[in-house]
């Protein structure tokens, strides 16, 4: 199976990368993700069936309110993920990014599952090795930055235990 999920991914990391993935999949991957996640009662996630998925529960930055957002993760190997703010090699970074960095407390949803983290935001130290991570996963994603003409925010989540409050 997971040479499977390799060779599709290898087939289809390509794609993601053409102008035309860029400009169409803002608009519409979060229409289809919200429409999945609705079927399968948040067991599955559209981006799921090739990478590791989450959603992310944050709050936002201006606002106060709680933002869901759908995000390919991957694990950092210690049981914490770590996401990238590529948001499709766009000029700005995602609005997710600036939600974490005021209010790093949140949540994920993985398969279904709720769970408290803390968001870190990687260093400069850290970004070759977890650069080196995602693109085990999904080669070529790291030229979303080279094409975004910015630093992409990379962000580590660490599982918090259990709390009253949000979890």
């Amino acid at each position: 199976m997971a040479s499977v999920v390799h060779l599709v991914r290898s087939l289809v990391s390509p794609l993601t990368r053409t102008r035309l993935f860029r400009w169409a999949a803002p608009i519409v991957l979060p229409v289809l993700e919200r429409l999945v996640t609705r079927l399968s009662g948040g067991r599955a996630q559209l981006s799921g069936l090739l990478v590791p998925s989450l959603v992310l529960h944050s709050i936002g930055a201006r606002s106060g309110v709680e933002r869901d957002t759908e995000l390919m993760y991957t694990p950092d190997g210690s049981g914490n993920a770590i996401i990238a703010g590529t948001s499709f090699a766009r000029d700005r970074h995602p609005a997710w990014s600036y939600n974490l960095i005021a209010h790093p407390d949140a949540a994920i949803t993985v398969r279904g599952r709720r769970r408290p983290v803390r968001a870190e935001l990687l260093d400069a130290a850290e970004r070759d090795a977890a650069w080196r991570l995602i693109e085990a996963q999904w080669p070529g994603y790291r030229g979303y930055e080279r094409e975004s003409g910015r630093i992409v925010r990379l962000f580590r989540l660490r599982l918090q235990p259990h709390t009253a409050s949000r979890s």
